[in-house]
């Protein structure tokens, strides 16, 4: 499809997806279409402090304008003071947003930058539909039972950009590999070429399985020539990797960075992990998962790679999306026996 001619006069296009890591993670794609259709275009990304580290390792973006509203409450000043800065790094009133995120917040950025046409989600698809006040060009209505990046991909259709390839243009530098491996090496982790990595972290309790299980799992696990290694996130995390690791003997990593986390999954052969940013890097580097799924649905937010497995199991509250649940009766039917079972499939 010919790209309009309304959109060709604009040299200037805004991404805002400012988080979080994984849904950074499934925006690349559409990134990397916009980049491949207009190769000469000024493409700027405003985006939250943590996931700069991400577009850190992509290349082609000119500008990333770090916006940072997390914990600035709507209507207070320092949420204010924050837009008023963005619009003196947007000038450009002959330009074009994309907004991906579809939250009110985002939805103001892209109309106090003040650019002509700003793009975004028809409202039934918008987590907060009100942000569709804020657009001048709405995508039509589309399922919300398909991946978010072809929903993403869908939104370049606006501009005449249909893509149906995901690609992902992260570049993961040898010494920032030789770096993180290091990094381990001097906790005493010497990392092979069959390393098997055991996220058990997730930004939500509902996301993370038990500690018993974790530890059922990696025992039901033939590890003999592989490097297992327990991945974790925040200080609580760290305390339950810690149990796991002294249960089964599996080295703990030390807390790495979100770019020493892309570095060390890139020399991995197998993740295992809950719907987390790493199952998202490991999918976007083609590196095979296990992925554990509870709450969120697997067919628009998990892997997708052929060698790629996926334990879950549908109950009449699935897809619920809660950050916070008594039962968690989604991720009681995830069981280490089924787990080790897709973990021997990928490893075999």
């Amino acid at each position: 499809m010919p790209t309009p001619n309304n959109y060709t006069q604009y040299n200037d296009i805004t991404i805002i997806k400012l988080s979080s890591l994984g849904d950074v993670i499934h925006t690349l794609p559409a990134y990397s279409a916009l980049r491949n259709h207009f190769p000469h275009k000024n493409i700027a990304w405003v985006i939250e402090e943590k996931g700069k580290s991400i577009l850190d390792l992509v290349p082609g973006i000119n500008r990333t304008i770090i916006f940072n509203i997390k914990n600035k409450p709507l209507l207070t000043w320092n949420f204010w003071s924050s837009l008023h800065n963005l619009r003196s790094n947007i000038k450009n009133r002959k330009s074009i947003t994309l907004d991906f995120q579809g939250l009110i917040k985002s939805g103001l950025i892209s109309y106090l930058t003040k650019a002509e046409k700003r793009i975004g989600f028809h409202r039934k698809n918008l987590k907060e539909p009100a942000a569709s006040l804020f657009y001048t060009d709405h995508l039509l209505p589309r399922s919300e039972n398909t991946h978010v990046i072809q929903k993403n991909l869908a939104l370049l259709s606006k501009l005449g950009i249909i893509e149906k390839r995901w690609d992902f243009p992260l570049h993961i530098s040898e010494e920032l590999i030789q770096s993180t491996l290091t990094k381990l090496k001097k906790k005493g982790i010497s990392v092979n070429q069959n390393a098997v990595v055991f996220n058990i972290g997730g930004a939500w309790k509902t996301k993370r399985w038990f500690p018993d299980s974790w530890i059922e799992l990696i025992e039901l696990l033939d590890l003999t020539n592989l490097s297992p290694l327990i991945l974790w996130g925040n200080s609580e995390e760290g305390n339950t990797a810690n149990k796991i690791s002294q249960k089964t003997g599996v080295p703990l990593v030390p807390f790495l960075s979100v770019k020493e986390v892309f570095a060390l999954i890139h020399e991995s052969i197998l993740v295992v992990s809950g719907d987390s940013f790493p199952l998202q890097a490991a999918s976007a580097l083609s590196i095979p998962v296990v992925g554990l799924f509870g709450p969120t649905n697997p067919k628009r937010n998990g892997p997708f790679n052929k060698k790629d497995k996926i334990a879950f199991h549908p109950i009449d509250c699935s897809f619920c999306y809660k950050h916070m649940c008594d039962k968690l009766e989604c991720m009681k039917k995830i069981k280490p026996d089924e787990v080790a079972r897709l973990c021997k499939k990928i490893l075999s």
